[in-house]
C-alpha cells in the first residue's frame, strides 16, 4: 500500500500558484522511492480552534499567512514544536525577516551590504513610560547627520517593510529631514544607493533551488521580472545564488527571495528577508512554471523523504568562517556553500529529483499547454489585475509561458 502524505496550503487571497500547484502534485501520481511507493495529496487549511495536543495530518505545510495573521503562525509553532511537520518558512526566525537581523548577520558574514543605520520612530510608542525613558536616554540626534555620514543619495525603507512599500530615494539633507518628518511611526533603515549599477537581480529560493532573475524595481508591479538569461556571468550569477542560498539556510528559510545589486563586478545584497515571496503568475510571467515545478519537487522531497523540520539555527558554523579576516571573500562563500548545500541535502534532493521525478519536467510543459492551465491563467487575470488591463495581461501571460514551453523543448532537443 502506497504511503499518503498529505501537503498543508495556508492561504490568504492568492489564486494562481495554488491551483497551478494543486494541479501538478495531482498529475504526479505515484511516486517510487526506495522501496516504497508514496502518493501526495494537497489542502487548503483552515484557520479554527485547535486543541494543543491535537494531531495534525500533514507532513508539508507551505505557509503564505502568518506572516501577517497571528493565529496561523501560532499554529504553525505547535505543528512544528510537537508534530514535526515540515514548514515553509521557520515561524521561529519570522522577527529576522524585519530585515534588520538579516542585515546584521550578513554584514558578520562579510557580504557586501550597502552602509546601513537605524533611527528611531519619528512618532514614538504609545506608551506613558516611553516620555520619561526617552528623557533619560535618548539624544537629540539630527538625521541631515546621519545622511552625511552615509551619503547621498541614499534609501530611507521600513525596517519591517516589503514589496517597496514606504522606500523613499534621497539625494539631500532637506529630503530626508522631509521624509523622517512624514515617517510616523515606522522605524527605518536609512541605506547607501548603489547608483549606476550595472544589473539589478531578484532570485528566487526554493530548497537548494535557485532562480536568478533581471529585476526592475522602477516598473509596474507586473513588468519588474526581466527575461534576460545572460545577464550576468556564470560566476557572478553562481555568487548571487550562492548569496540567496546562504540566506536562506542561515535563517531556516526554504522559499525567499533576494534582491543584489551588481555593479563593477561587486554582488550588493540589499534585500533578502520575505516571508512570503512573489510567485505570482501576473508577476513572474516565464519564470512561473519554474516556480510551480521547483516548489512541487521540493515539497515532494521533503514529505517522502521525511525531511525533519530544523528550528535552531547553527549560526556558529557561519560565524567560524564570518569571523576569520584571514579568508578571502571567496573562500568564505565556498564555506557558506557548502554549509548551504549540507543544509538543503543538495545531493540527496538532485538523486531523488533524477530518480523519484524523472517525467516532472515534462508533466510541467503538458501541463502549462493544457485548457486546464489556461482557465488557471484567465481566472487569475481577472481576479488579480483591473478590468481595463485584464485582455492585455492575458496575453503577455499566454505569450510568456508559451516562450518558456518552446524554451524548454529546445533544452531538451540537444
Amino acid at each position: 500500500m502506497a504511503k499518503r502524505h498529505l501537503i498543508g496550503l495556508l492561504l490568504a487571497t492568492e489564486v494562481d500558484w495554488p491551483a497551478a500547484f494543486e494541479a501538478m502534485i495531482g498529475r504526479l501520481g505515484s511516486i517510487r522511492y526506495g522501496s516504497e511507493t508514496h502518493e501526495l495529496e494537497t489542502e487548503r487549511i483552515k484557520n479554527e480552534p485547535f486543541d494543543l495536543r491535537y494531531t495534525p495530518p500533514y507532513s508539508v505545510v507551505i505557509d503564505r499567512l502568518s506572516w501577517w495573521y497571528d493565529l496561523p503562525r501560532e499554529w504553525l509553532k505547535k505543528v512544528a514544536l510537537m508534530d514535526d511537520v515540515y514548514l515553509l518558512n521557520n515561524p521561529f526566525t519570522f522577527q529576522a525577516m524585519e530585515k534588520h537581523a538579516a542585515y546584521c548577520a550578513m554584514m558578520r558574514l562579510g557580504l557586501k551590504v550597502p552602509a546601513t543605520w537605524l533611527i528611531p520612530h519619528k512618532l514614538p510608542p504609545d506608551n506613558p513610560r516611553y516620555v520619561p525613558m526617552a528623557e533619560r536616554y535618548n539624544p537629540h540626534f539630527d538625521p541631515e547627520e546621519v545622511g552625511e555620514a552615509i551619503g547621498f543619495p541614499l534609501f530611507m525603507k521600513p525596517f519591517d517593510g516589503g514589496m517597496w512599500v514606504g522606500v523613499s530615494r534621497i539625494t539631500s539633507g532637506e529630503e530626508l529631514r522631509f521624509a523622517y518628518d512624514h515617517s510616523g511611526e515606522r522605524l527605518m533603515h536609512l541605506q547607501a544607493s548603489i547608483e549606476d549599477f550595472d544589473v539589478f537581480t531578484r532570485s528566487l529560493s526554493i530548497g537548494p533551488q535557485t532562480k536568478v532573475m533581471r529585476f526592475d524595481p522602477t516598473a509596474h508591479g507586473n513588468y519588474r521580472y526581466v527575461v534576460e538569461h545572460d545577464c550576468l556571468s556564470q560566476e557572478l550569477e553562481g555568487e548571487v545564488a550562492t548569496i540567496s542560498r546562504l540566506v536562506n539556510a542561515f535563517f531556516r528559510w526554504e522559499f525567499n527571495s533576494c534582491e543584489v545589486i551588481v555593479k563593477d563586478g561587486q554582488a550588493h545584497p540589499i534585500d533578502y528577508a520575505n516571508a512570503s515571496p512573489d510567485i505570482a503568475l501576473a508577476s513572474l510571467h516565464y519564470y512561473f512554471p519554474w516556480a510551480i515545478k521547483s516548489l512541487v519537487a521540493w515539497c515532494a522531497f521533503c514529505a517522502v523523504t521525511g525531511r525533519r523540520m530544523r528550528i535552531n539555527q547553527n549560526t556558529r558554523d557561519y560565524f567560524e568562517a564570518g569571523d576569520n579576516d584571514e579568508l578571502p571573500y571567496e573562500e568564505k562563500l565556498d564555506r557558506y556553500a557548502t554549509l548551504a548545500d549540507a543544509y538543503f541535502q543538495a545531493k540527496e534532493f538532485e538523486e531523488f529529483r533524477a530518480t523519484a521525478l524523472p517525467h516532472l519536467d515534462e508533466l510541467m510543459v503538458d501541463y502549462i499547454e493544457s485548457p486546464e492551465f489556461d482557465a488557471v491563467l484567465v481566472s487569475s487575470m481577472q481576479a488579480e489585475v483591473e478590468a481595463e488591463r485584464q485582455e492585455e495581461m492575458i496575453e503577455r501571460s499566454r505569450s510568456s509561458v508559451a516562450s518558456w514551453v518552446a524554451d524548454e523543448r529546445a533544452a531538451d532537443a540537444t
